[in-house]
């Protein structure tokens, strides 16, 4: 597929160390971190709400049980 093959990774050890870090810095880069700034967190609830359908296009669920009306 892509990158080396695993036999060629895992025939040295310090290319298997190296394999490893690259994976474990993949993860790290690829995950947000938790306190993100407002600026970004602006950014991100604009996005949503430009994609968000409106109330109004929303449909009411058909297997959703009615509640009775007093």
């Amino acid at each position: 597929m892509f990158g080396p093959r695993i036999s060629t990774v895992f025939r040295n050890r310090w290319n298997a160390l190296l394999w490893g870090a690259g994976i474990m810095m993949t993860s790290y880069c690829a995950v947000p971190s938790d306190n993100a700034d407002a600026g970004s967190n602006a950014i991100v609830q604009a996005t949503v709400a430009k994609y968000k359908a409106p109330e109004s296009a929303k449909k009411a669920n058909p297997w959703a049980k009615e509640t009775p009306q007093p």
